[in-house]
Order: structure tokens, then C-alpha cells, then sequence
């Protein structure tokens, strides 16, 4: 039986039929509050009867507890917005959020205005959020009443847990490949200076170039395929006799292969050339790239899932990388 042909069951029809209160009706089907096992019955039988369905939506946002994750992510320009990375992770978290009835929406945070998580998260309609580029301004603006609703992707602070690729751990996996085939003049091109996470690679350059004594030779890079380009001539400008280059990302190192050729250097033959991401491009390059594995859709689907269970996670949780060794290098 339902109410009308043409009207949906409503909660006040609920509540009539169980001979409840709507807020005792409430409780029980949103199983928030205590009430007794028959009026818990009596209301289950009501709904099934008139074929209630309930708005998830209003719900929601009467509860507070909304109706979508956002994903928020820190960069220079909204630009960052662009990256196939941001992808990734955005379809990780939609196939966490859609059994649960939850959409996801993708947000930019100005690098220098982290203020704006403050009002991004003062919408009753966001549920959690999850952190990208975390930087230390953007953990720092992070409201108390976020708390137990926040993940980072990358670096973060007692109150945000984080989850990332162990990048130190695959930069010191490239770079042993690099050494084990002969490579002794290595030059790298990092991520961009602001980001906090992407410096763990280079920690890792300059201790293995210092216990090996070999010259470091560092140029600052943006994760763009446009600058691994101009890195290439920077480098070759700099240091003419470089016989291998360790990008930290697959798009830079693509850049820097592509800046090689334009100034007839071969590669693998004079510069070997390396990546970190093993993105979907770097086998079908040509040389097929060397680079080390980084998985985006398990660090997204964990940092997801944490901030929708609520629940207690460690400060800080890694995901292995490993070398993929191709032709490049």
C-alpha cells in the first residue's frame, strides 16, 4: 500500500501508520537514538508497507553530516586542477563514495590563500574532504570541526592523517638501476620546492650521491612535461658530460627525452633517462620509459575510505613503489 498514486510516502505517513512520533520515526530510520525494540519494528513495518524511500539527501544535510566528499587540491593555479594525477584520484574516491550514495566535487586551494578550505568546509553539503599537495599552511587551516573528516595526500599533522607513495623508497630504487648500469654523472629534476612530499626524493638523490661520491646536480622542476623540456638544455648546459637523469615524475621525464632529442643527444645511448609515476604514456614512449610504480588508486581509495569510516588510522601510511625497469634506462 502506498499513500497516493501520485505522492511518495513521506516520513509524517511513517510515523502515522507506526503511531510514532515523526522524530521517533526519524531515529529509527536514520538508526541514530535509542528507542525500543517494538517501536523499532513497528516503524520497519510502516515503511515497508507504504514503500517509504528515504531523501538520503535531506537527511544528510539536516544530520550535517552532508552529502558529498570533496577533494581539495593546493596549487599555484588552478591549473593543477588539470593534471591526469588529479584523475586518478578523483575516480578512486568516486567508486568510494557511489555504494554509499555520496557524490565527490573537485576544488582548487590557492596556494597562497589556504583560508579557503575554511570556507569550502563551512558548506553543510560536504560530508569530508580529502587533502591533495598537502602543505603545511593548508594543514594548518584545517577548522576543528573538520577533525575526524580530513585525509591528506601527502605530508600531514596530528590532526589529518596521510597517505602517500613511498617516493624516497622508488627514487632510491631508480637510482640504484641507474648505478648498477654504469650511470655515474646523475642529474635530477625535482617537483616544485613548495610541495613537502616531492623533497623526500631528493633527500634520497643527495644522501645515495653522497655515499657513493658522486657529484649532485639538482634542477628545479614542476611535475610539467614543458619543463622537463628546458631542464634537458639546463642540464646539458650546466653539466655537458651528464650521463643520466632521474625526473621525479614520468610527464617531466617524457619533457626531458623530448628536450634531449631537439638537441641530438640519444637516449638511452648518451643520457639515460628516468621517471616516477609509471603512468599509462611511459610504456608506450618510445624508448618505453624507465620509471618506478606509484599507486595513486590505492592511496585515494584508502585516504577516501578513512575519512567516510571515521575511524582511527595511523598517522602516517606508505605505499610501496618499485622500479619498472624499461628501455629508457
Amino acid at each position: 500500500m502506498t499513500t497516493s498514486a501520485a505522492r511518495p510516502a513521506t516520513l509524517e505517513d511513517v510515523a502515522r501508520v507506526a503511531g510514532v512520533s515523526r522524530a521517533t520515526a526519524s531515529r529509527v530510520l536514520a538508526r541514530t537514538g535509542s528507542v525500543s525494540p517494538a517501536t523499532r519494528d513497528r516503524v520497519a513495518a510502516a515503511a515497508k508497507q507504504l514503500g517509504y524511500v528515504p531523501n538520503q539527501a535531506a537527511r544528510a544535510l539536516v544530520r550535517g553530516s552532508g552529502v558529498r566528499l570533496a577533494v581539495a587540491v593546493t596549487g599555484s593555479t588552478d591549473a593543477v586542477l588539470d593534471d591526469p594525477y588529479i584523475d586518478r584520484v578523483v575516480a578512486a574516491a568516486a567508486r568510494v563514495c557511489g555504494p554509499q550514495g555520496l557524490g565527490v566535487t573537485l576544488h582548487w586551494l590557492p596556494r597562497h590563500a589556504p583560508e579557503t578550505l575554511r570556507r569550502l568546509v563551512a558548506d553543510r553539503g560536504i560530508c569530508g574532504v580529502v587533502l591533495v599537495n598537502t602543505t603545511s599552511p593548508v594543514l594548518d587551516a584545517v577548522p576543528r570541526s573538520l577533525r575526524g573528516r580530513v585525509a591528506s595526500i601527502g605530508i600531514g599533522s596530528p590532526a589529518v592523517p596521510a597517505f602517500d607513495v613511498d617516493n624516497g623508497a622508488g627514487a632510491e630504487a631508480v637510482l640504484h638501476h641507474l648505478h648498477a648500469t654504469g650511470r655515474r654523472r646523475i642529474a635530477m629534476v625535482t617537483g616544485p620546492r613548495w610541495l613537502v612530499c616531492a623533497e623526500r626524493s631528493v633527500h634520497t638523490y643527495r644522501r645515495m650521491a653522497g655515499e657513493a661520491g658522486l657529484p649532485v646536480r639538482l634542477v628545479r622542476g614542476d611535475f610539467t612535461a614543458a619543463r622537463g623540456r628546458s631542464a634537458a638544455h639546463e642540464v646539458l648546459e650546466r653539466w655537458p658530460d651528464t650521463d643520466a637523469v632521474f625526473a621525479a615524475s614520468d610527464a617531466t621525464a617524457l619533457g626531458v627525452i623530448a628536450g634531449l632529442r631537439q638537441t641530438g643527444v640519444r637516449v638511452p645511448g648518451d643520457v639515460a633517462v628516468a621517471g616516477f609515476d609509471d603512468i599509462p604514456l611511459a610504456e608506450l614512449s618510445t624508448p618505453a620509459l624507465t620509471t618506478a610504480s606509484h599507486p595513486v588508486g590505492r592511496i585515494a581509495t584508502a585516504a577516501a575510505q578513512a575519512v567516510l569510516d571515521r575511524r582511527a588510522v595511523p598517522p602516517v601510511t606508505f605505499f610501496p613503489s618499485a622500479l619498472v625497469a624499461r628501455d629508457s634506462a
